[in-house]
């Protein structure tokens, strides 16, 4: 594993190994800001579900998804593993998205909040917003609210936002926090929503029962974290 900046990884290991690593990030970030070795090996256990996507090479537009869960002991298998789909170019290289691509960026990152189209389903525990015809996303890099959700009613969202309320793919979906400083142009809307049969612009998908079966599963007390990465 090569930790090549906080919160970004280039993994070049076998899938099983994948788990580990991501784990072993989390402490390394707690040294990073300050902590001692014990503070570390103390917080890691604190992210208590971990979900990995790992395609098999930095073109495939497939990935296999798994979701793990800590026993306070081990981490053991929740979900999957599940066929999910990533961007139409495949995964991003380290340093390597950008605003516009069809790529997924590498790295381990939280989840911010849920939304869709269709009224939150039960059993999610994460904060819902309903996607309605004026939401939409700022994707852009000149725009003051870049990576943003905005109510395009209430304030500017950019040139050529991203609709929300899209469907099929934004009946439900799960943002994942890309990018939550909003540096120009290292791209945005990174989500993990349902699948459409096709690869996704740069998000991870899943078909709809699979992805119901993650939102529903995600606490954000336990913090989960999501890794996604090009493993060999």
């Amino acid at each position: 594993m090569a930790i090549d900046e906080v919160g970004h990884l280039a993994f070049h290991m076998r899938p099983g190994r994948l788990l580990a690593a991501a784990v072993a990030l989390i402490a390394a970030l707690a040294l990073l800001s300050g902590g001692t070795a014990a503070a570390a090996a103390s917080t890691a256990p604190a992210v208590r579900q971990m979900i990995t996507v790992t395609a098999k090479s930095y073109g495939s537009t497939y990935a296999t998804l798994t979701a793990y869960r800590w026993t306070g002991r081990a981490w053991v298998r929740a979900l999957g593993p599940w066929t999910a789909r990533i961007g139409a170019d495949g995964m991003a290289r380290p340093h390597a998205k950008i605003e516009g691509d069809d790529l997924t960026p590498q790295g381990t990152y939280g989840f911010s909040f849920m939304f869709g189209v269709l009224p939150k389903p039960s059993g999610v525990t994460f904060s819902w917003y309903h996607a309605y015809s004026y939401d939409v996303w700022d994707d852009d890099p000149a725009s003051a609210r870049y990576n943003l959700w905005t109510d395009k009613r209430h304030a500017w969202p950019g040139r050529n936002p991203e609709p929300m309320h899209n469907v099929p793919a934004y009946d439900y979906a799960a943002v994942i926090a890309y990018n939550t400083a909003r540096t120009p142009g290292l791209g945005s809307a990174i989500f993990l929503h349902v699948g459409t049969g096709s690869a996704t612009g740069g998000c991870v998908s899943l078909p709809t029962a699979q992805l119901l079966s993650v939102l529903r599963w995600l606490r954000p007390a336990d913090s989960p974290r999501i890794t996604m990465a090009v493993v060999r």
